[in-house]
């Protein structure tokens, strides 16, 4: 097949060619085409970023609200991580996310202690007195809480209450154990056959 200059055949279809970038001293110089000055390291700049300083309050009272950074995205209309670049790049934005996310967090662990600790609370209860619908103040009870008393010891004291248990044995007493158990398996297995 016949290659031509201006397209090129194969597998019997025409295709064009690519025209050839021109060598960096033919490029036109960049005051010529309208285009600002490049940034430092000779590139341009990029697009401008879309974060404002009022973003720091919103994130802040969301933050304080259990809002997570997808929450966050979907509020400011961006991706997570310009979030996180948001985060990286502007101290004010960085720090109402830890202020309002500690918030959060504190909250959380008072409800914690109080599920683990078991609380009450006065509310109104409706009942039918003599026919007719009554309302009485009522003291409820909460009763403490298993799960929250459990979560609670293992992070506050994990020596005493953590679910993983540390043997350490040396080269020795470990070989020693695993002997003592495994002929102890051995006698009881003839006497649990033979029965």
């Amino acid at each position: 097949m016949r290659k031509t200059s201006k397209t090129k055949v194969e597998s019997g279809k025409a295709k064009p060619r690519r025209a050839r970038k021109k060598p960096a001293a033919q490029l036109p110089p960049i005051a010529a085409t309208g285009i600002d000055a490049p940034a430092v390291g000779g590139r341009p700049e990029g697009r401008p970023t879309d974060y404002r300083p009022e973003f720091a309050k919103i994130a802040k009272a969301m933050a304080k609200l259990g809002a997570t950074d997808y929450e966050l995205a979907l509020e400011f209309s961006v991706n997570t991580s310009t979030i996180w670049y948001w985060r990286s790049k502007h101290e004010d934005f960085s720090n109402a996310l830890k202020e309002g996310k500690a918030a959060f967090d504190d909250r959380i662990e008072r409800s914690l202690a109080q599920r683990a600790a078991g609380y009450s609370f006065n509310t109104e209860k409706i009942i039918s007195f003599e026919g007719t619908p009554t309302r009485v103040a009522v003291v409820e009870h909460v009763p403490p809480d298993v799960g929250a008393i459990k979560l609670w010891l293992s992070n506050r004291r994990p020596g005493e209450w953590r679910d993983k248990q540390e043997v350490a044995l040396s080269g020795t007493d470990a070989f020693v154990a695993m002997w003592k158990a495994i002929s102890e398996n051995a006698i009881k297995a003839p006497a649990a056959v033979s029965g």
